[in-house]
């Protein structure tokens, strides 16, 4: 993903918003960034490879100064992180573009564009944007908003674009077709952006537009707005209620290690509505109950650290509700032949509710005759939600480090509930064992929050990690999908090769890696099947391996050579797999402090969109 913003103002220069804007969309990509603006004259633009601060300092260098204008920051996907690849891209010295998406026709595209004289500079896919509206601009007579209108019918793909003309300043042409868009009202100023965070510090007057809108916009607001049918359209006008505190640091030395220690409040945030409603099916819609009781079986699609949690909730929807359920990578689903169940249910789960994946999967699904859907998100009002016919969103907040912490325990925390409620409708669960299910729930922040004192002795851990090249992470049962999850987030932030199998596998292959140099980390709560993590530890410890073992209070394990030993609190039963996410979350936070990596920006990566948070009609 990359982050764009945009503004007209005025009466105030447009580029401390820009970057400021930029500096708080960075974890959407910090490849190189760069704004085009129109000093009175023309457009000029400054461009610069690495952090905002570059192309900041460059820009007050340059005196950059202007009413109208636009910026992105990039993370690369077509083309390398060269100066020329740097967003925006300017056409003839007249059109300048910043564009968020893929244009996945774009080489056929530049085919016919270079065909009528135009010249490329770029390998990127935006370059070809900029160029067909310069194009349509001419043939519409000097017509923005049809140049842009025409220009996007013949793009395939998704994108969020935004768009200025030299000689037409007092204007600013928006589209949106599958990545987030959002338009910002001031007094006497209009800004557009890619989230929300970026505008929060000048205004909190927000319209999110939808797919396949077009907008023109003024100082004075929007002037005209076209839906995907082409006709005339209003999106409401909300107040957002993001706190800017949650966009800042505070206490903390990174943003990672914040939303760490945020998971007691978030979890506790998200349980509410299980804790004060009960497990009921009304808390995933109006109609919820009816649709539950009209399935047979679920599928859920995700990505990322969202499939890890889905894995997990299998379990829980397995042995609790008796529904089976199936798993699959979004990515991967949409491009398979499937064999299509109208009873089944299909959930998707996304930190942004914008993940394109995800997105197109679900609409597979939907055509090949899957009715009932049910999305679980953290961001209110995003295209998930909208296209389901349930939700529930999750309460993390803003979640700004790229990887993800409180968004993938809020989701745990909605598939228990998810699971406890299909349970008790399908009369699976007593009466009194929702209570003991709901006060488990009730005591998991305090439970999170022992966890996280044990910080200092998982950052001594850390210090050996941060000298190893490779990692072995293993667990058995529910517990396999978050040794799943701990090697991606070691992988992610310290660029340590990290794996993670289920420990019963480790004879069939992965034994054969194992020696003085290889760390294991064996995730080992007291359950039922701890006695064959045990010896499945003693294969390791045979073949000369260094065991890190997380364990609880009340597990019989002795460190000793080769063995070390961290107790997380009592067992905490079926929702132990939450509570043991939290010391692989710290050891790779550590464990990339001491590598000296980029906590917040891994290199490579880059996120979507960290939330609309709770907003409310304006009145």
């Amino acid at each position: 993903m990359c982050g764009i913003v945009g503004a007209i103002r005025a009466n105030h220069n447009v580029v401390d918003f820009l970057t400021d804007g930029l500096k708080r969309l960075e974890y959407r990509g910090y490849d190189s960034s760069g704004i085009a603006v129109f000093n009175g004259e023309k457009i000029k633009r400054v461009r610069r490879v690495g952090r905002v601060q570059l192309m900041e300092d460059a820009a007050k260098e340059k005196g950059l100064f202007g009413h109208i204008g636009i910026g992105h920051t990039r993370w690369a996907t077509h083309g390398g992180v060269t100066e020329p690849n740097a967003h925006p891209h300017i056409s003839g010295g007249l059109i300048a573009v910043v564009h968020n998406g893929i244009i996945e026709n774009f080489e056929e595209e530049r085919t016919r564009l270079q065909g009528l004289g135009y010249e490329f500079e770029s390998q990127t896919d935006t370059e070809v944007i900029a160029h067909s509206v310069k194009h349509e601009y001419s043939l519409n007579g000097g017509n923005l908003f049809e140049a842009v209108k025409s220009a996007t019918q013949n793009f395939h793909g998704a994108y969020a674009i935004a768009v200025i003309a030299q000689d037409n300043p007092e204007e600013m042409v928006v589209a949106r077709m599958g990545c987030p868009l959002l338009i910002a009202l001031g007094d006497q100023e209009t800004f557009i952006a890619s989230d929300v965070s970026a505008v929060i510090a000048f205004t909190r007057n927000i319209a999110y537009l939808e797919d396949g809108d077009i907008a023109v916009l003024r100082a004075s607001g929007i002037e005209k707005l076209i839906d995907k049918t082409g006709n005339p359209a209003q999106r409401k006008v909300k107040v957002s209620e993001l706190s800017l505190a949650s966009l800042e640091l505070g206490p903390y030395s990174h943003f990672m290690q914040k939303e760490i220690h945020e998971q007691p409040r978030a979890i506790a945030d998200t349980a509410e509505v299980f804790l004060d409603g009960g497990f009921e099916p009304e808390n995933f819609g109006e109609n919820a109950r009816e649709v539950f009781n009209d399935i047979d079986s679920i599928k859920i699609l995700a990505c990322g650290t969202s499939y890890y949690s889905a894995l997990t909730s299998k379990y829980w929807l397995e042995s609790i509700a008796k529904v089976p359920t199936d798993v699959e990578i979004a990515s991967e689903y949409r491009y398979r032949d499937v064999i299509a169940n109208p009873k089944q249910l299909i959930i998707t789960i996304s930190q942004s509710g914008e993940t394109l994946d995800t997105m197109e999967a679900l609409k597979y699904a939907q055509s090949l005759g899957h009715k009932h859907s049910l999305s679980i998100c953290n961001v209110m009002e995003s295209a998930l939600p909208r296209e389901s016919e349930l939700v529930l969103y999750t309460r993390a907040g803003a979640e700004i480090g790229v990887a993800s912490t409180k968004a993938f325990t809020t989701q745990l925390v909605v598939l228990f509930g998810l699971a406890v409620t299909l349970g008790k409708m399908r009369g699976h669960i007593s009466e009194e064992q929702s209570h003991a299910y709901t006060e488990e729930l009730r005591q998991l922040p305090g439970s999170i929050q022992h966890v996280l004192n044990l910080e200092p002795q998982i950052a001594a851990w850390a210090q050996k990690f941060a000298k190893k090249d490779s990692a072995l992470f293993l667990g058995r049962g529910i517990h396999y999908p978050i040794a799943l999850e701990g090697a991606l987030k070691l992988k992610e932030i310290t660029y340590i090769h990290a794996e993670a199998y289920p420990a019963g596998e480790l004879k069939h292959g992965p034994l054969a890696l194992v020696d003085e140099n290889m760390p294991v980390v064996v995730i080992a709560p007291n359950d039922n099947l701890l006695d064959k993590v045990k010896a499945n530890m003693q294969e390791v410890g045979a073949r000369g391996g260094e065991l890190f073992v997380f364990t609880d209070l009340d597990s019989n394990f002795n460190e000793g050579e080769g063995v070390h030993v961290i107790r997380t609190p009592r067992h905490v039963g079926i929702l132990s797999p939450i509570v043991h996410t939290i010391p692989v979350q710290l050891l790779s936070y550590h464990a990339a402090l001491a590598r000296g990596t980029d906590v917040d920006k891994p290199r490579n990566l880059a996120k979507s969109e960290i939330g609309r948070a709770s907003c409310r009609e304006r009145v």
